[in-house]
């Protein structure tokens, strides 16, 4: 069983979720934002680092999972992201924690199927998946898809390393050892 911490960083709200991983089932655990609610960017870091510290501190996560800095149209506001997220990260790798680190893109592809998904639909997947009854902040949503994204790459990692421990590899699509009809 892993327990597995997503993080959607961001300089005003810091969305984590935390689920449950075993096997092919997910289970909900704790989800919502950590607001800095300064004007200022270094109390803005120190207490994104210290919310998530204390986080993983209470539940005891085995694995985190942080989304990527998204390059937007404005640098100053991809900075203050980038900061955020380097907070996040330097947080949980202080609490010796390996951090994988995901796409806006992949997280939502692993989630809703579809890359391009909006907000709304990675809330609705969510909570499906989670079967959550009650629809997460956004912030906490994306942070639950990261953590979710994780579990789903993580269980296909661990079925690949069994398939190469048994012997069992893919070419071209196919198992080896199987035969091709002429």
């Amino acid at each position: 069983m892993a327990l597995i911490i997503g993080i959607d960083p961001g300089s005003r709200l810091t969305g984590y979720g935390i689920i449950e991983h075993e096997g092919s089932k997910l289970r909900f655990v704790d989800a919502g934002t950590i607001r800095t609610e300064t004007t200022e960017m270094p109390e803005r870091l120190k207490r994104i680092f210290a919310g998530i510290d204390r986080i993983v501190k209470f539940h005891g996560p085995t694995e985190a999972a942080v989304e990527q800095v998204f390059m937007a149209q404005n640098p100053d506001s991809a900075l203050k992201l980038g900061q955020a997220r380097g907070a996040a990260i330097a947080a949980l790798t202080n609490l010796d924690l390996n951090v994988a680190e995901y796409t806006a893109r992949q997280i939502k592809q692993s989630v809703v199927g579809y890359g391009a998904a909006d907000k709304e639909q990675v809330q609705m997947m969510v909570m499906k998946l989670l079967n959550l009854t009650v629809k997460p902040q956004q912030d906490a949503a994306d942070a639950l898809a990261a953590a979710i994204c994780h579990a789903h790459a993580s269980g296909s990692m661990s079925k690949l390393a069994v398939l190469n421990a048994l012997g069992v590899g893919m070419a071209r699509g196919r198992s080896r050892g199987t035969s091709r009809r002429r």
